[in-house]
């Protein structure tokens, strides 16, 4: 049987007993008057066995549960919310985790104002301080009101409820007979002995009920009056008193109450405080409400403290910053926002804004740690590890022209955001530019897999699928990644290519960082982010990413706008933002230097207030040239390289020196004639790339001329395979396409 069965078995005995215990003693009396002693002697024993008995069957069935002592109730005490600190020890923020009952820490009698202890002393046990647990002029006075059916004021004492409060069963519904009673009474006197007055009053005021859950006068001040116990006026105290009786009385009947109990003529007052009093519960939170998302994380238990790394200073910055952008922006264009801020060396979260609420649409959906698509953001890690490699330097010459890509799913064809083309650009301005065509040539060298890989090394852990699966638009970011992510990984490259896992709890160990990129190659790429000149053609000279200090940052634009990212770092810190709609709808006329941007920008500027930040110091193994560029592709300026990869001048290879191929069409296209366009201007354009002068085009065997003419052909319905052979006749490239 367990201890609950066990309980309710003895209860059911208990009662049993009580409702018979007069029908014993007439049996008593019985067995006596035929069990006549014949001595006086005889007499006197037997009264006394009887008496002995009926004393020890009554103690036996009044017998108090154990009291707790009071440092073990203290201690077993467990609030309804818990609250987040920041690293600075100032409450940031609260949430309720247990749903049961609403209350809040305990509080201290000398934490409570004097007026509420005095109105509740004198309207619940006015004789509190003379008695030992047991008010016996009440009881007695009680008890003749009984007998003589006049209304009873009841004798309950402070310490009779304390006991009921920690053994329920003490005050359990219908537990209202002479011996429930004489048990509570044993348990009161039991109390008062092992504690002192003030614990007892403190355990009151923290264990009685005052309204609908709250629980204890922390949570009834807040609730009902907006202030802390300590803070509370005499009338607030007598409003709060009159709940005791019925916290669910009206608000009539609670003022006529408080009314009699501060005894005055004119109690007008009352009637209007307690209307307001049991309005509208007002919030239980003292704090401010700054980080209700990471809150939400991290506040999983009743009580918890947790002190975090976030500085509330900051934390208010960063939701100041983005709350003013999206207001600006209107809901119209964008609701929902996120910004996450880092120290750089120690990879504590500094700032955790998971939305600002306003407009949004899903206010409790944290977009700090929600996967959205990465866009251009991933572009820099890529760079990294082509010129890591070796394939790359800054000043390599990377096509940006259309192409087409065959993949499982059909053609990829990557367009710029602007839909132009630059044509031959170095890979410092195609970064910079945010170029999309030159990002995926350099995929093409680095590789999908090895990519992905990259990514996952960085802390992309949401990249769960083989490269693949991505493709080529992997390089545009097509991937999904978060808000902290993306954080943590430009971190990494601020701290020379090494990554580690953020921090956001204080006491969390700190974890030896990785090395993920080497010093050299994110170095080199932090310098191209940080160049201004190099994205002037794309985002002008005056844009937001544009600051007076050193500060290198990416942006990023998703399929259809529907994420816009702004991520950079400086000698101290990192600022990711994200701006968008967290139902996924595109934004209107927001692009990546009037959505996310310009919250980054008032985020550094405040950061950066008392010292400018600081271009990092070269490491060993970077070598600065001078360098120019053959037929003005770009201006001279001064380049870092690799040790051992540095050039002066910087040239496109000729057309002599590319291997001949086919570009379109490309393999695996399928193109559909239209009925009611003429054929003759269906025609579909072969073209060529490389010295193909000596080459010449054979379609389904047949001789299509010099390959450099760049021939209109229109073949019939079906499946054709165009080729490309040398002077020898030797095939250099070939592809299949369907006409359908």
């Amino acid at each position: 049987m367990n201890g609950a069965a066990g309980i309710r078995t003895a209860w059911r005995w208990a009662r049993r007993v009580e409702a018979r215990v007069d029908d014993v003693i007439a049996d008593a009396g019985v067995w006596l008057l035929r069990r006549r002693p014949r001595t006086r002697k005889q007499w006197t024993l037997t009264g006394l066995g009887t008496l002995f008995g009926a004393v020890l069957l009554l103690d036996i069935l009044t017998l108090p549960p154990p009291i707790p002592d009071y440092a073990a109730v203290r201690a077993a005490w467990q609030p309804s919310e818990a609250w987040l600190y920041d690293r600075n020890g100032v409450l940031i923020d609260s949430s309720r985790v247990d749903y049961q009952r609403r209350r809040l820490a305990w509080t201290p009698l000398d934490r409570v104002a004097r007026p509420v202890t005095e109105a509740v002393v004198a309207a619940e046990d006015h004789r509190f301080y003379a008695h030992g647990g047991v008010d016996w002029l009440a009881s007695f006075a009680a008890l003749r009101d009984r007998i003589e059916r006049k209304p009873s004021r009841g004798a309950s004492t402070l310490s009779m409820q304390v006991a009921g409060f920690l053994s329920p069963e003490l005050a359990r519904p219908g537990a209202r007979g002479w011996l429930d009673k004489l048990r509570q009474m044993r348990a009161a006197t039991a109390l008062d002995g092992a504690w002192s007055k003030d614990q007892i009053l403190e355990a009151y005021l923290n264990l009685a009920g005052f309204r609908g859950e709250a629980q204890g006068i922390g949570a009834a001040a807040l609730g009902l009056f907006g202030k802390t116990p300590d803070a509370l006026s005499r009338d607030d105290a007598l409003l709060l008193t009159a709940l005791l009786p019925n916290p669910q009385a009206t608000p009539a009947t609670v003022a006529r109450r408080a009314c009699g109990l501060a005894g005055e003529r004119d109690c007008t007052r009352f009637e209007a405080a307690a209307y307001s009093m049991l309005g509208p519960a007002r919030s239980l939170a003292l704090d401010p409400g700054l980080a209700p998302h990471l809150a939400a994380k991290l506040l999983t238990k009743p009580g918890l403290k947790i002190t975090t790394t976030l500085d509330a200073d900051i934390q208010r910055i960063a939701i100041g910053a983005l709350k003013r952008e999206l207001e600006g922006l209107g809901s119209s264009r964008a609701r929902d926002g996120a910004v996450v801020v880092l120290d750089n060396a120690s990879g504590d979260v500094l700032a955790y804004v998971g939305g600002i609420g306003g407009n949004s649409t899903a206010p409790d959906v944290d977009a700090a740690d929600s996967p959205r698509q990465a866009g251009s953001t991933l572009k820099p890690f890529l760079y990294a590890q082509a010129i890591e490699k070796g394939y790359l330097t800054p000043a390599s010459i990377l096509d940006d022209s259309p192409v087409q890509l065959d993949t499982a799913s059909g053609l990829y064809v990557p367009q710029n955001y602007d839909k132009g083309f630059k044509g031959q650009v170095s890979v410092r301005s195609a970064l910079a530019g945010s170029l999309n065509v030159p990002a995926v040539r350099t995929l093409l060298l680095v590789g999908v897999d090895a990519f992905r890989d990259r990514l996952w090394d960085t802390g992309y852990t949401g990249l769960v699928e083989d490269g693949d699966y991505y493709g080529y638009s992997l390089a545009l970011g097509s991937a999904e990644v978060t808000l902290l992510q993306q954080a943590d990984a430009y971190r990494s490259l601020a701290n020379g290519g090494r990554w580690s896992p953020l921090r956001f709890v204080a006491n969390d160990p700190a974890t030896q960082p990785r090395a993920i990129v080497s010093a050299q190659a994110a170095w080199i790429v932090a310098d191209m982010m940080a160049d201004p000149n190099a994205r002037a053609v794309t985002f002008g000279l005056d844009s937001s990413l544009r600051l007076p200090f050193w500060a290198a940052v990416k942006t990023g634009t998703s399929k259809a706008m529907r994420d816009n990212w702004c991520v950079g770092f400086s000698d101290r810190y990192t600022v990711a933002v994200w701006v968008g709609n967290m139902e996924g709808d595109p934004m209107r006329v927001v692009s990546g230097v009037s959505g996310a941007a310009p919250v980054w920008r008032d985020v550094m500027l405040a950061l950066h207030a008392d010292r400018p930040s600081r271009a990092p110091p070269m490491p060993a193994g970077v070598e600065p040239r001078a360098i120019a560029f053959a037929g003005n592709i770009e201006q001279p300026r001064r380049e870092y390289f690799l040790k051992g990869t540095g050039m002066s001048l910087i040239a496109a290879a000729p057309p002599e020196s590319r291997r001949p191929r086919i570009t379109n069409p490309v393999s695996g296209s399928v193109y559909a004639i239209d009925p009611d366009i003429p054929m003759d201007r269906q025609r579909l354009a072969l073209a060529v790339t490389g010295d193909a002068a000596t080459h010449r085009l054979l379609l389904d065997q047949r001789d299509l001329g010099d390959a450099s003419t760049a021939p209109l052909i229109l073949p019939g319905p079906g499946r054709h395979r165009l080729a490309l052979l040398d002077l020898s006749g030797k095939v250099v490239d070939q592809v299949v396409f369907t006409m359908r």
